[in-house]
Order: structure tokens, then sequence, then C-alpha cells
């Protein structure tokens, strides 16, 4: 027998080499998980003299197998591919999940939290629209459903948020054009429907000003979730009247870069490395079909699994103490740059 002492199913997992998700499943219905599973995990049990707080999974047991997932526009690639990750985590592990879209709508994201309440999932993945929410009937919300924010962090509200490092992305980017040629521009709305814009903006001043380089900021006109077609108007306004600073773009995401490299394409001019190139353009998310675009957009790459993993595995934890933490978790994954030929 071990004598280590273990608190919690989380230590449990560790010490005995078994995925958390897989323990959990486990000791909510031992056979669900596979023979030679269940025997590593029991010799494990047995080793460690662990005994889990049965009180607690026989509450967990009382609510429904349901997790809710919300994200704020199904229609964005990087929404619909995080989305899959998440529901793919939740199918393993036995739970049942019904993906919510808000459609950049606040008035559905309060109908979707008000239809989640009535299903009494186990847990919410929650993805808010961010500037568009209506801050303190999610703070309600995260009170009344054990929910882990991702993507989206709104400051204080809720027990866990997971997301990526806005600050590594445009750090990334912002070093490796000014490293590769001229500083970039910023490329942005000027309503962004997303709080990580605002971060990617104040990481860009960040790193301008840390290289001893002069920023310059565009914002384009536009709000909502048409990122494409706001970055190729506000791109077409800007190459037509004005001269650019300097031949490096860098977008605020990929979806506008998309645009701009749109318009680009309807004013002939070429973007990319090669010395005929007069524009070069990168942006921050990889973007499922940013490798795709012509030229294929450099970026800084989200971790989309890793994000997935722990924001599942956190929902879970979470479950498990009864809906609260000691204290907010807050989770960030490092971007990773992902050299094409656009810049």
């Amino acid at each position: 027998m071990s004598g280590t002492k273990i608190r919690n199913m989380e230590e449990f997992a560790a010490i005995s080499g078994i995925s958390r998700p897989t323990v959990s499943k486990y000791f909510n219905d031992p056979s669900s998980v596979r023979s030679s599973t269940r025997a590593r995990i029991e010799a494990a049990l047995e080793e460690h003299d662990y005994r889990p707080n049965i009180f607690a999974i026989n509450q967990n047991r009382k609510l429904t197998k349901n997790i809710g997932i919300v994200v704020p526009y199904l229609a964005d690639p990087f929404f619909a591919e995080i989305a899959r990750n998440l529901e793919e985590h939740c199918i393993q592990v036995g739970y049942r999940p019904t993906l919510y879209s808000s459609h950049g709508e606040q008035k559905l994201e309060l109908e979707i939290m008000d239809s989640l309440r009535s299903l009494r999932p186990a847990g919410v993945l929650f993805a808010p629209l961010g500037r568009a929410s209506n801050k303190s009937e999610i703070e309600k919300f995260c009170s009344d459903v054990p929910t882990v924010l991702f993507d989206s962090n709104l400051e204080g509200i809720g027990e866990a948020f997971v997301g990526s490092d806005n600050f590594s992305f445009v750090s990334q980017t912002v070093e490796y054009l000014t490293r590769t040629g001229e500083p970039p521009i910023f490329f942005e709305m000027k309503t962004p429907a997303n709080p990580n814009a605002n971060k990617r903006r104040i990481a860009y001043l960040q790193m301008m000003e840390r290289l001893g380089l002069d920023p310059h900021v565009i914002k384009v006109d536009g709000q909502g979730w048409a990122f494409e077609e706001i970055g190729r108007n506000g791109a077409l306004k800007v190459l037509g009247t004005e001269k650019l600073p300097t031949n490096a773009i860098l977008c605020s995401n990929d979806r506008l870069a998309i645009g701009f490299l749109s318009a680009c394409y309807e004013l002939g001019i070429k973007v990319g490395r090669g010395a005929d190139a007069s524009l070069r353009v990168a942006s921050n998310d990889d973007h499922p079909f940013a490798r795709f675009t012509c030229p294929s957009l450099t970026t800084a790459a989200h971790d989309y699994e890793s994000v997935s993993n722990r924001s599942v595995e956190t929902l879970f934890q979470l479950i498990e103490s009864g809906g609260r933490f000691k204290d907010r978790t807050e989770t960030l994954f490092q971007a990773r740059l992902i050299l094409r030929d656009s810049a």
C-alpha cells in the first residue's frame, strides 16, 4: 500500500497513470469502461487506499448526463472546430453534449441560458459573446449551473476560464514581421465583437513599444460577426485612399485577413514574401481555412486540442466539487507561429 495521501479524484488519476476523464467515467458507472481498464483502476484504488467522496458522486448522479456547449457564432469555423473537439471529449466520457449558438445576439444568449436551466445539465461549457453579453445575467447563470467559460474571458465571472494567451499570438507575429522586413500596421474593426480583439491591440502596442517602433493602428468600420466582409470593405477603402507607412499588415484575426486578401486580389495587389510582392499580410488564430487562402496565410495558431481538453476536464472537476472551486481559475495556452506564403 502506498503511503501517499490522496485527497481527490484528480490526484488519484495523476498518481495511478489513468486519465482523469476515464477515472470519472468509472466512478459514475464501473461497467462503462473496459474490463482491463476497470481492473487497473481497482488495483490502483487498493494500492493507494483511496476512497472517493461517495456522497459527492451520488449527488452528481442525480444530475442529468447532459452537457451544454454555447458558442457565440457557430458559422465561424473557429467555433465550429472547437465545438467539435468539446463534443468529442464529452461523448468519450459518457456525457451527452448539446450545442447552442447565440448568433451574435444578446437576446438569444439569454434565451439559451434560460433553456439550459430548465434542462438541468450536469454542466455547461460557455463561450460568451463578450462585449454584447449581459454580464450580470451570465454571472447569475454561473452561480446556478456548473459552468466553465472558454475563449472569451469575462473577468471575475464564474469559477473557471480556459482560453488562449492573446499576448503570445501578437508577440510572435510582430516579432517575426519586424525581424524579416518592415514592422507591421495593426488592422482591426472599430467595434470589435470579441474581447480578445482588444487584448490583441494592446499586445501589439506593447510589442511595438518594446521594440522601439512607432505603432500604427487602422480601425475599419463594421460591427457584428461578418468579419470577412468587414475586412474586405475596410481594406478596399484603406488601400484605395491611404498611403500606408509600411508594407506589412497584421490583422486582428484570420477572418479579417481573409477579407483583406480578397480586397488585394480585386485591386491587383500581390501579397507574399517574394521580391515582386507589394504587401505582406499576417494574422492570428489559424482559422481552419487559413492554409487554403491565396496566398496561404501566415498566422499564430490556437492550441485547439489543449483548450478543448482542459475545458472539459475543468468542467468535470467543477461538477464533482459541487459547482464551486475555492478560487477562480484561469488557464491560458500559448499560440504557435505558422509560417505560410502571405508573409
